[in-house]
């Protein structure tokens, strides 16, 4: 029976542009498809959040230039708290699968890795 399943991802970029927003979050939403073997077909929808220092770009649009043009996208601010990471983006990709919570490939990228390292294979 196929359910709906959360991908989570993060990765982070040196300095808020545009150029580097997307083409962090194409590396990221790249890997997160590689790993899983999902269709576009596939995606419920997917959420974005960025830091607050984040205002070059939408990481949305990344998905956009990928193609992923029916794909349901929302972006989203991050709340703020002190002493977390800088120039952070956050991806929730809901996956329609049959596959269990177990086979999910989490996908942490760049320094953002230091955020879920128990999730990260690499």
């Amino acid at each position: 029976m196929s359910r709906v399943r959360g991908i989570r991802g993060a990765t982070n970029i040196p300095v808020d542009t545009a150029e580097e927003l997307i083409e962090a979050t194409t590396e990221l939403l790249l890997r997160m498809q590689q790993l899983n073997s999902f269709e576009v077909d596939e995606i419920a929808s997917i959420l974005f959040t960025v830091t607050p220092d984040i205002r070059s770009a939408f990481p949305a649009e990344a998905a956009r230039l990928m193609g992923w043009t029916m794909v349901p996208l929302l972006c989203f601010q991050e709340i703020e708290i002190s002493g977390s990471m800088e120039h952070c983006i956050r991806v929730l990709l809901h996956w329609n699968t049959d596959k269990s919570q177990q086979e999910i490939k989490h996908v942490y990228l760049r320094d953002a890795v230091q955020l879920r390292r128990d999730l990260c294979e690499e």
